[in-house]
């Protein structure tokens, strides 16, 4: 199985990106996006499940972001309008088997078993 992430480029401030992570080989229940900044720990920044009518959002992405599927299930893909330079980071697609961990909806890192390589954002001001 392998996650293959793209889409990551420099923009404005303002401005738009979408990244794309495609999975080969196999769908999931769900699918997610975190982000690394330097320095800083990996957060949680979007996921959706395998049908596509659960999507969970970072609220600093809120209204801003937006995931989605495509029709094959295999390929999730992060909409970012308005980026903010705090946006600035490598993002990282990942996948898990279930939708659900032992604590609800996979926010965490270690919850996810697969994980791409990394694309990276970066908002000028």
């Amino acid at each position: 199985v392998q996650l293959q992430a793209s889409g990551g480029g420099l923009v404005q401030a303002g401005g738009s990106l979408r990244l794309s992570c495609f999975s080969s080989g196999r769908t999931f229940g769900v699918m997610g996006w975190f982000r690394q900044a330097p320095g800083k720990e990996r957060e949680f920044v979007s996921l959706i499940n395998y049908s596509g009518d659960s999507l969970l959002y970072v609220d600093s992405v809120k209204g801003r972001f937006t995931i989605s599927r495509g029709n094959a299930k295999n390929t999730v893909y992060l909409q970012m309008n308005s980026l903010k330079p705090e946006d600035s980071a490598i993002y990282y697609c990942a996948a898990a088997d279930l939708y659900s961990g032992a604590y609800g909806a996979r926010r965490l890192p270690n919850e996810y078993k697969y994980w791409g390589q990394g694309t990276l954002v970066t908002v000028s001001s």
